[in-house]
């Protein structure tokens, strides 16, 4: 299936199919009480998401939405857990998902406890452009606020160190 910018795969809250992104960019949301969104993490090709759903189901925890246009593949849930519960192929690539994913999130841990504003800004946006349609700039795509949540920064920051770093 293709999406397209802004196109939502799946809802907070639902349950259903588990995807496979093949090409393209997503980001997952969650939906607070007020309304506002909160960017929680980016889907980059080859993930299977939901991650929390991959050994067994589980509502969606976010709202997943895609930033570009994006290659999905729709994996039916029944069809996944049967598989990775009798292919042992199928398990040991699901725990090497988790393993990719684990790695991943640890990484963003320690910048964002360890970097300085500008390093975080940095890193978030060096990983991002492996993912970015050529000529794309971070903010066609994305909010001074919603980088700035990504990467625990206040937006006025975020403003700030995007201008200082086209100066």
């Amino acid at each position: 299936m293709l999406l397209h910018r802004n196109e939502i795969l799946f809802r907070q809250g639902e349950t259903g199919p588990l995807y496979r992104l093949h090409s393209g960019l997503l980001k997952i949301v969650r939906v607070q009480e007020d309304g506002r969104q909160l960017v929680l993490n980016f889907i980059v090709p080859g993930e299977v998401i939901p991650h929390h759903s991959l050994i067994s189901p589980k509502a969606y925890h976010g709202t997943a939405i895609a930033l570009t246009t994006s290659e999905i593949e729709l994996i039916p849930a029944a069809d996944w857990y049967a598989k990775v519960t009798t292919d042992t192929e199928a398990a040991l690539e699901t725990a090497r998902l988790l393993q990719s994913r684990l790695r991943m999130m640890q990484e963003r841990i320690d910048q964002l406890a360890l970097q300085s504003p500008a390093e975080k800004l940095e890193a978030f946006r060096s990983w991002i452009a492996r993912y970015l349609p050529p000529n794309t700039k971070l903010t066609d795509l994305l909010t001074q606020e919603e980088i700035g949540q990504f990467v625990a920064l206040r937006r006025e920051t975020v403003n700030r160190l995007l201008r200082e770093s086209q100066s």
